[in-house]
């Protein structure tokens, strides 16, 4: 999987990108990153890469051409090592909710490219030059697009191969089987007067498992009922 980011801070993608999970799966090869700063493309001569809405209205706009520019950049590339264009994911709080089934879909993407907006948003022409998914990640307004970009590099990542120590992590967790995911415990048996529930500790790996799907069943009614429907 190779992620590219189109953004006004490339330092901020990196930075979060190099840690953890993904930072191992970066220095493994199992992930790449390019992180493409928006401004090394404007040819305004302070660099802005911004400017009024026509029609009036509060804050700035992002131009087309830095975006288109920079996008272009790395196009000719991806085509080269795929025959194909890549998948362009633009993060907006105007479009379809990320969730799991979403990120499986994007995991079988050989690149992703996001396009990371600020402001009041990006000139619509070049969304309908090179968008081809809108996705928000909440129903909230961010200062950025890189925070929900990193949000769905890092779900994307944990389900290419060899990212995760273990390959059967990613089967269980909650959305997996639209369902959330069962309480989990660890040593030791009793903390401050609560226990680990015995069937954990039968060895009867059946019972286990019923166990795990009841509570899984349980938790998403009291949680997230919407998941059942």
């Amino acid at each position: 999987m190779r992620f590219h980011v189109l953004t006004l801070f490339p330092d901020m993608i990196e930075n979060s990108m190099n840690t953890s999970i993904t930072g191992r799966a970066l220095e493994k090869g199992d992930i790449s990153l390019n992180a493409v700063n928006i401004r090394d493309f404007t040819k305004e001569k302070h660099g802005h890469v911004d400017d009024y809405p026509y029609g009036g209205g509060a804050g700035m706009v992002m131009q087309a051409e830095p975006i288109y520019l920079a996008y272009k950049s790395i196009e000719e590339d991806i085509i080269k090592n795929t025959g194909k264009k890549p998948r362009v994911i633009y993060t907006t709080p105007t479009g379809k909710v990320f969730n799991q089934k979403m990120a499986k879909e994007f995991a079988m993407e050989e690149d992703l490219v996001f396009l990371c907006g600020h402001y009041e948003g990006v000139d619509e022409r070049v969304l309908e030059m090179i968008v081809d998914d809108n996705v928000s990640i909440g129903d909230y307004v961010l200062t950025g697009g890189e925070l929900p970009a990193l949000v769905m590099m890092d779900a994307v990542s944990r389900l290419v191969d060899n990212v995760l120590h273990n390959s059967e992590s990613a089967k269980d967790e909650s959305f997996s089987n639209n369902m959330l995911e069962y309480p989990q415990y660890t040593r030791p048996y009793e903390f401050m007067g609560k226990t680990v529930p015995d069937v954990l500790l039968s060895g009867d790996h059946k019972k286990v498992d019923e166990w795990r799907y009841e509570q899984s069943l349980k938790r998403t009614r009291e949680r997230r009922p919407d998941l059942l429907e």
